[in-house]
């Protein structure tokens, strides 16, 4: 990777993290470069549509246009219309949010969702984000299908997410990682109790069709006062049988049937 499209990348992922914008020089620290190339770098970011200044010398923000690139690919790649009848069907069943993820690389993001909580307390995260994968639901469901040395490589590359930042019981360790990973495979599926938020409780599995390997995950997330381990439970089958359903449907996604076999050597998802 050249250094000035490392640096472009460097300042499109650290304005993605900051809502209310980021100083010159506060760019300039976080990429390690002078602070006339980040000024040249945002110059030409800005020209392009991609940042915009909040005011004259003022904070550096990301404009939509990226979002709207990402909103774009998806809707032309079917993944959405495929996903969503049955995505609603299961928030329905459930009463809380249900959301799809798809494998991006060694990252999962979230690209849809369907509320399905009427009325009291909603978990209801924006789209787009990466799931944190040793501590979220989703996570676990995904890195339960590859072995536990596979699966430690990507914790370790994104970090281990501890509780201060996230749940209470975010697993604070590789041993107590693998644990919950093993838990999750005798299962068929994941499920959480506040290790991704306080007061959270979550359940996921992956999506895969027949001889490849994941290109997602489905996941069920609410209150822990109202999705308890007891319904999480009794919401199983109808969270595998969503599963098996996008999993047959997905053909007709070009994004979701984008995948490899298990003995391929192409990485599932590359954008």
């Amino acid at each position: 990777m050249s250094g000035v499209l490392e640096r472009t990348l460097g300042v499109l992922e650290f304005l993605s993290e900051q809502m209310a914008g980021a100083e010159l020089s506060a760019i300039a620290q976080q990429l390690n470069m002078p602070k006339s190339a980040a000024h040249r770098l945002l110059a030409d970011l800005i020209k392009h549509g991609y940042v915009r200044q909040m005011k004259e010398g003022g904070e550096y923000i990301l404009t939509t246009k990226l979002v709207s690139m990402g909103l774009s690919h998806l809707s032309k790649s079917g993944v959405v219309d495929v996903a969503q009848p049955l995505l609603d069907r299961l928030a329905e069943q459930s009463g809380e949010l249900v959301r799809l993820s798809i494998v991006d690389g060694d990252r999962l993001t979230w690209i849809a969702r369907a509320q399905g909580a009427r009325q009291g307390l909603r978990y209801d995260p924006d789209m787009g984000s990466i799931a944190r994968l040793s501590c979220s639901a989703s996570g676990w469901a995904w890195l339960a299908t590859m072995g536990d040395e596979d699966a430690v490589v990507l914790v370790s590359k994104q970090g281990l997410g501890q509780p201060k930042d996230f749940g209470p019981n975010a697993p604070d360790n590789l041993k107590a990682f693998l644990k919950a990973l093993q838990e999750t495979r005798k299962r068929g599926y994941s499920l959480t109790e506040e290790t991704y938020t306080a007061g959270l409780n979550a359940m996921a599995v992956s999506v895969s069709l027949t001889g490849h390997l994941p290109m997602g995950t489905i996941s069920i997330a609410g209150p822990s006062a109202r999705l308890t381990k007891t319904k999480m439970l009794s919401l199983s089958q109808d969270l595998l049988s969503c599963s098996a359903q996008l999993a047959a449907a997905s053909g007709a996604s070009a994004l979701m049937s984008r995948g490899r076999s298990k003995d391929g050597m192409s990485p599932i998802y590359a954008p």
